[in-house]
């Protein structure tokens, strides 16, 4: 009979043990991706509530059986105008659609070219789909161009990248990827989870630089405040997704409150266009903050900013004594990033103050005797 014990004593060693940490109503929260603080907005609740009297709390079904509402389809459309792209489809969260995507629309005779540091669904998505698979450095296109050049194949060749990496903050090369895509006759993938809502007047950075690839891929549950995730392309993509992605066809449909929380916070960012931008100023002054205390946050350059501490156990420490300041700022530790990279990940939101960063600064400069 398998047993566990032995593996967990590994992982406790290595100070790699996560727990669930339980929400507190009266800690200042950094850990958090509800980016425009549209989670608890009560027009999003307001919404939430009138799906759920209209329709009930569950689809109870898979769309393509009797799961298919009104706002599924409705928001699908708001998507895809939001991204620039001819359709979009749901799915249950975004690791979903990664994974449904890329093992639906790649097969043995294809290849994937991937960052190194992409989000797990797109490399789960990879693997699933039994494409070849060659990960190029981190944002490093000489390496991409590299492969793109050597290794060719009998299918599709596909990149596939983050736009906004979620544990350092940095954003994807995506105006030469997309140079790239165009000389070697090869699919862009663009993953916008983090940057859905803050970028492009909340289209993400493919729509801010007038990018279009092949696919975006992006999640209701960061700047939008609800939950799921969603696949935007051409409408032949859009069909054949229906068709073949399996975390789609044999999910049940999104209950009611997400598609009608997530069309209230597309409402809300279509009316203040700006928010975006508020909030990556606010970023950039916390990092000056930040950098101003010892501490590096290198190579961020949005609301994801990282502070690398490097050994796990010194990273729970930062993190625990956040905790006893009053703060919620997680740490984070391998598999989730490189080993030896261990660190601080502070997320920014609208609903911090500027108050409420300086003292995250101050508490950061307060360790080690401000170093």
């Amino acid at each position: 009979m398998r047993t566990y014990g032995r593996d967990l004593a590994r992982i406790e060693k290595d100070g790699l043990t996560r727990r669930l940490p339980v929400r507190k109503p009266d800690v200042l929260e950094f850990s958090s991706n509800d980016y425009l603080g549209l989670a608890d907005h009560p027009l999003l609740k307001e919404a939430s509530i009138r799906a759920i009297e209209m329709y009930g709390s569950g689809v109870a079904a898979s769309r393509l059986m009797s799961g298919n509402i009104s706002l599924h389809e409705e928001l699908e459309n708001r998507l895809a105008r939001l991204t620039g792209m001819e359709a979009a489809l749901l799915f249950g969260c975004g690791f979903m659609a990664n994974t449904g995507l890329l093992s639906s629309i790649t097969s043995r005779d294809d290849l994937v070219f991937a960052d190194r540091l992409n989000h797990a669904s797109l490399v789960d998505g990879a693997l699933l789909s039994r494409a070849g698979v060659f990960r190029y450095r981190h944002c490093d296109t000489d390496h991409l161009e590299y492969f793109l050049a050597n290794r060719t194949c009998r299918g599709n060749r596909f990149i596939v990248t983050d736009s906004l990496f979620s544990m350092d903050g940095d954003i994807a090369p995506l105006r030469k990827l997309h140079q790239l895509s165009m000389c070697y006759d090869c699919n862009l993938i663009v993953d916008e989870a983090h940057a859905i809502g803050v970028f492009g007047n909340g289209g993400g950075i493919c729509r801010e630089l007038g990018i279009r690839p092949h696919t975006v891929i992006g999640t209701l549950s960061k700047a939008l405040g609800s939950y799921g995730g969603f696949v935007a392309g051409n409408a032949d993509l859009i069909k054949y997704l229906i068709n073949n992605a399996r975390t789609f066809i044999y999910s049940t449909g999104l209950p009611p409150a997400a598609p009608a929380a997530a069309l209230k916070a597309l409402d809300i960012i279509e009316s203040k266009p700006c928010c975006g931008r508020k909030l990556l100023d606010m970023a950039a002054d916390f990092r000056g903050m930040i950098e101003s205390s010892g501490f590096s946050t290198a190579p961020s350059e949005s609301q994801i900013v990282p502070v690398r501490v490097g050994e796990n156990r010194k990273a729970v420490a930062f993190s625990e004594y956040f905790e006893r300041n009053g703060i919620s700022a997680v740490a984070i530790r391998p598999p989730t990033v490189p080993a030896g990279t261990a660190r601080i990940r502070f997320s920014v939101t609208l609903r911090h103050s500027r108050k409420d960063l300086s003292s995250a600064a101050l508490i950061l400069n307060s360790i080690n005797g401000g170093r």
